[in-house]
């Protein structure tokens, strides 16, 4: 069944994630669900998304994905996730898989590019567009050479040329849950995860665009003053 690993992994009666409700293996026409989720287990990474066939498909990227075009970033191909797993946001208990606070950093819609998505996959090379709220335009899968028992789910997420592109550092930029406006930080905080740790994941207050016009503004009323 397409979650069976998915179930392996967690224990549901100690992890907040959802179990999952069914099992299909319907095709997605048209425009269907899209999620990045900012997780900060053992390290930082990004979990990119793509409801296909009643399940999310699901990649973990370390850097996040980059809306720079000459940017490659790997992305991991990891055990399909149930549709629920799309508004899941909270504290996956320490010493559980994936153990860490989890955000929903980013959501929406996707369509291929492509006729056949499931010949493109197994092709590795699938061309989408992203109807995000942070992320949009054209994108591509490529699976890429990887090493060891994992070298067939190792792929590349790239940003294609269009009117979205940007050079713009959107995970330093944008560090916000696009359902609750938290960091990383405040989930843990409300949910009962390590704080500390969440913390690492979000970019230094200094480093906020917020942060640093509400210091400019200040710096020049200050100089209005003198």
């Amino acid at each position: 069944m397409p979650l069976d690993e998915y179930r392996k992994k967690r224990k549901f009666e100690i992890s907040p994630e959802p179990a999952g409700s069914s099992d299909t293996s319907t095709p997605s026409k048209g425009r269907s669900i899209y999620v990045i989720q900012k997780h900060r287990a053992t390290q930082l990474h990004y979990d990119f998304r793509l409801e296909f066939n009643g399940v999310l498909m699901s990649w973990a990227v370390p850097k996040g994905p980059s809306p720079d075009p000459t940017v490659k970033r790997l992305a991991m191909q990891v055990e399909d996730h149930p549709l629920e797993y799309a508004n899941f946001e909270g504290v996956i208990p320490g010493g559980e898989y994936g153990g860490g606070t989890v955000m929903v950093w980013d959501n929406g819609e996707w369509e291929p590019e492509v006729d056949d998505v499931a010949a493109a996959l197994k092709k590795g090379d699938l061309k989408f567009t992203l109807h995000g709220k942070k992320l949009r335009g054209s994108w591509v899968l490529v699976r890429t050479r990887g090493f060891g028992s994992k070298a067939d789910k190792s792929w590349l997420l790239i940003k294609h040329r269009d009117k979205y592109a940007s050079t713009a550092d959107i995970e330093e930029e944008q560090p916000r849950s696009v359902l609750s406006q938290r960091l990383l930080a405040d989930v843990a905080r409300e949910e009962g995860g390590d704080v500390e740790k969440a913390a690492t994941g979000d970019p230094k207050e200094g480093a906020r665009p917020s942060a640093r016009k509400a210091t400019q503004k200040a710096t020049s009323k200050n100089r209005l003053k003198r």
